[in-house]
């Protein structure tokens, strides 16, 4: 599901002349943001349910570089889910190039106690209408970081 279309920002370019990687990362948390007012979490959503979500964990993975002015769009896959969290993958793209991936475990937060709890029942819906992730998985989910020796 297409999530996020923008461009490489000047601010967003480093010393080598391409996109930075803290960058890269504030794209994926864009696209989470724009996720979240998708299934009824945005400003209001969050007010009236009591709830909002918090990013448990992140794997992001480079591909290719990119640089100023360049389009830049996020899809989104449900990989699982439960009562309280998601595990997403979200795609970079420019074009049709794959520039990078985020692999983001998400938790549902209730406002009032600052716990884990359910998602609301309307929210829990707009989740199970996301796209899953289909097989089979694309390349680097669930990979781990390490040293290949051989």
């Amino acid at each position: 599901m297409a999530l996020l279309d923008t461009d490489v920002k000047p601010d967003w370019v480093d010393y080598n002349g391409h996109m930075n990687d803290a960058e890269y990362a504030r794209v994926f948390s864009l696209a989470v943001d724009t996720l979240m007012e998708r299934i009824g979490l945005d400003e209001a959503g969050r007010h009236r349910h009591g709830y909002t979500l918090y990013t448990l964990e992140t794997h992001l993975r480079y591909l290719r570089e990119a640089h100023q002015g360049q389009p830049l769009q996020v899809e989104v896959a449900l990989v699982d889910r439960d009562a309280k969290r998601l595990h997403l993958w979200f795609e970079l793209y420019s074009g049709e190039q794959l520039l990078a991936t985020s692999e983001q475990m998400l938790m549902g937060i209730d406002l009032d106690s600052g716990r884990p709890g359910p998602f609301p029942e309307a929210v829990d819906t707009a989740i199970a209408a996301l796209p899953v992730i289909s097989s089979p998985a694309p390349e680097g989910l669930g990979r781990r970081i390490g040293i290949v020796r051989r």
